[in-house]
């Protein structure tokens, strides 16, 4: 008996469904909301300073407690300790505000163009402008730098020597193209420096002249004291 085979049936061929693509965040995205935090948080560092800064100024340091600080801000302590781990660490931060931003000043304009003499006259006004503005941070750096950590105060006076060393050599550039007659130029910095530096002292934000007149005054000072060629 002969058997009939059956035709062979067909595979039915399963169709995949394709998997939905995985969309990958942009990392251009989080760029902005970096930016926005780390503005939130120098804003946060900065109330910090200005803080301290007032009762630093009207208590002294040692009067003066980082409860105080979080109470007068109306924050918990621990607000304060998230940015600084100590009233040293911020009272160094308060005492560097000063020659950080005078150096700030010297490099930008060591770093511009023009002739020793126009620089000179940029950087004694700016320089100028920089000490009125962090006037009261200088005071608590003059009064307080004995309170310093050690590692602080190095650091500090490494940034003033660093400074010094900037400015001697825009002095012998002037020296050398022949625009300034100056004798001995080290201690024509120091001179410069102190003239400028100790404005903290009597400046005087109701005065008689602005901030910009005193520094225009300041620069022609200056000018005069290398008795420049313009």
């Amino acid at each position: 008996m002969n058997t009939v085979k059956s035709p062979p049936t067909a595979r039915k061929k399963v169709l995949k469904t394709p998997s939905p693509a995985i969309k990958k965040s942009s990392p251009t995205l989080s760029a902005p909301v970096d930016d926005i935090r780390d503005a939130v948080t120098k804003l946060k560092r900065e109330r910090i300073i200005s803080t301290a800064l007032e009762l630093f100024n009207e208590n002294g340091l040692n009067n003066t407690t980082l409860f105080a600080v979080a109470e007068k801000m109306n924050v918990t302590k621990p607000f304060i300790y998230t940015h600084f781990k100590s009233k040293n660490e911020l009272l160094a931060e308060i005492c560097s505000r000063g020659i950080r931003a005078s150096l700030n000043v010297l490099d930008s304009v060591v770093a511009s163009e023009g002739s020793p003499t126009e620089k000179l006259r940029v950087f004694a006004h700016e320089f100028m402008l920089a000490v009125i503005e962090n006037q009261s941070h200088i005071a608590i750096y003059t009064r307080e730098e004995k309170n310093l950590a050690l590692e602080s105060k190095k650091a500090i006076q490494k940034m003033r020597r660093e400074f010094d060393r900037k400015f001697c050599v825009l002095l012998e550039q002037g020296v050398t193209d022949g625009e300034f007659q100056v004798a001995d130029v080290q201690l024509t910095a120091l001179s410069i420096g102190g003239l400028i530096s100790w404005s903290y002292v009597w400046y005087r934000p109701d005065g008689r002249l602005s901030k910009k007149e005193t520094a225009d005054h300041v620069a022609e000072l200056v000018l005069a004291m290398v008795k420049t060629k313009r």
